[in-house]
Formats: structure tokens, sequence, C-alpha cells
């Protein structure tokens, strides 16, 4: 399939998505506490999309049963809301998506439940910080996998992590995965050519050990074999026809997260 190459009003309508998407990861990021069980979560997201003008990007996702993924601890990606209760200490990670007038956001945050240790923590820090990294490396005429490098050198640079090889980034727009698959780790220099007009969700996933995965009985849940912790960020950014960066499911359009790398993203 063709990388689905957006114009600048289609980005505009994008950018409504991320809005919403991002308008209701700081809800659930407001009320995340012990004692909460997942699906009351996700039931807060499935009110907040569906009031504000969205519809839920996952629900029903070739099968997919709820609005949001709620990954626990060792769950990595991709865990069904249900009655799993919050604990103190916890760290879980929130992945969300939104349509609107036809057009996906995705994004996901991971965030502790009460207080967490300082080494979670520092997990969570260091994938959101690969993420920023990895958005800062994109350029009209460079290529994909310079975002690669980009979030592999960031994650390896700040500790001793796994990096999820089966599970990565992708293209967005029109539908909520598409073209091109985005690793997070390689080499520089490779893959499609980045040019404007393109969307990407970029999300990297790391654990405290070993980078193994499997799959769960669900059939969804995809949790770490040694019985690690994980982190999983995830942003939706778009290359616009100026050749800048905008993030669109960041309600600053990037800004503080960009800081660091001295990108300052377009705001619209």
């Amino acid at each position: 399939m063709a990388i689905e190459i957006k114009s600048l009003d289609e980005l505009k309508k994008m950018r409504k998505a991320g809005v919403l998407v991002a308008q209701t990861l700081e809800r659930i990021r407001e009320v995340v506490r012990p004692g909460l069980m997942t699906k009351d979560l996700d039931l807060i997201a499935h009110n907040f999309i569906t009031k504000n003008g969205g519809t839920p990007s996952f629900l029903g996702y070739h099968g997919y049963p709820a609005t949001i993924c709620t990954s626990v601890n060792s769950q990595v990606v991709h865990g069904i809301p249900g009655e799993l209760v919050l604990h103190e200490g916890d760290v879980i990670s929130i992945d969300c998506g939104a349509i609107v007038d036809g057009w996906h956001g995705d994004s996901a945050i991971s965030l502790g439940v009460g207080q967490i240790t300082a080494e979670d923590q520092k997990m969570i820090d260091d994938c959101e910080f690969s993420m920023w990294a990895g958005i800062a490396a994109a350029k009209v005429g460079g290529r994909l996998t310079d975002l690669s490098y980009a979030i592999e050198k960031a994650i390896t640079a700040r500790g001793k992590y796994g990096i999820v090889r089966e599970y990565g980034g992708h293209g967005i727009g029109t539908a909520m995965h598409q073209e091109p698959h985005l690793l997070n780790y390689g080499s520089a220099g490779r893959g499609p050519k980045l040019v404007a007009g393109m969307a990407l969700a970029v999300e990297p996933m790391i654990m405290h050990g070993s980078e193994k995965v499997r799959v769960e009985s669900d059939e969804w849940t995809v949790s770490t074999v040694d019985g690690s912790r994980a982190a999983h960020t995830e942003h939706t950014f778009a290359l616009l026809p100026s050749g800048e960066i905008s993030v669109l499911t960041a309600l600053d359009s990037g800004a503080a997260g960009l800081a660091p790398f001295g990108v300052t993203p377009a705001v619209f």
C-alpha cells in the first residue's frame, strides 16, 4: 500500500482528531489512582470521545473490544480494560485513538499509579524522551530510519533497556495503521524518503529486562516474557508543506517536548 500524503487542509482535519485524543488522555491522567479498575478508565475515555464529536478508533478494530488499551506493569501494549484493579506503585500505559470527520489521531502515555519507584519513573521518562528524539529527527528529504536510529540512540544512552522488536510506529491518516512501519531501532538513512504531507505515529516500547515478548491468551495483550515492567509512549506528528513539524496529538503541538532538541513546531 502506498504512503498516504496529505494536504495542509487535511492535516488540519487530523489535528482535530489529535486534539481530542490529547484531551482524552489528559482526562484519564487526572483520574488514575489506586482502587480504580481499568474498565473504569475505558468508560471515561469512551464517554469523553463520543460526547466531543469523535468515534473511538480502537473499538471494534479487528474485533478489539474496548475504546483504549490499558497495559499494566509487565504488559507492554494492547492490554484490554477489564476487572484489573490498579494498585499503588503500578505502571500503566494508556493508548488512545479517535476519529473525527474520517481522520485518525493516535497517542499513548505511561504513568505511575500513586507513588512509584525512581527506577520505574526513569523508565517512563526515558521512553518519552526517546519518542521526542525520534520526532525531532524527522526532516523533509530525510529517511524513515533516521527516526529509528534517533529513538534507539536515545534509549541506549539513558539506560539498559530492552527495546521491543515486533511492534513499532506507523503511518496514519484516513486509517489508523498505514504504511510505513516504523521500527524503534536500526541504522539511519534507510527506508522511504520523508516528504511533506506525511503523518506518522512514533511509539517506542521499552522494558527493564529482556526485549522478548509474548501475546497472552486473550490474543491481544502483549507482555514481557521475563515479567519485567514496561513503558510505552506515542504521538502522531506531521511534516507540513512548509517543511516544519507539528505534533498533532500534543496540545502545545510538541513545543515542550521538542525544545531540548532545538526544534520549534508549527502551530495550527
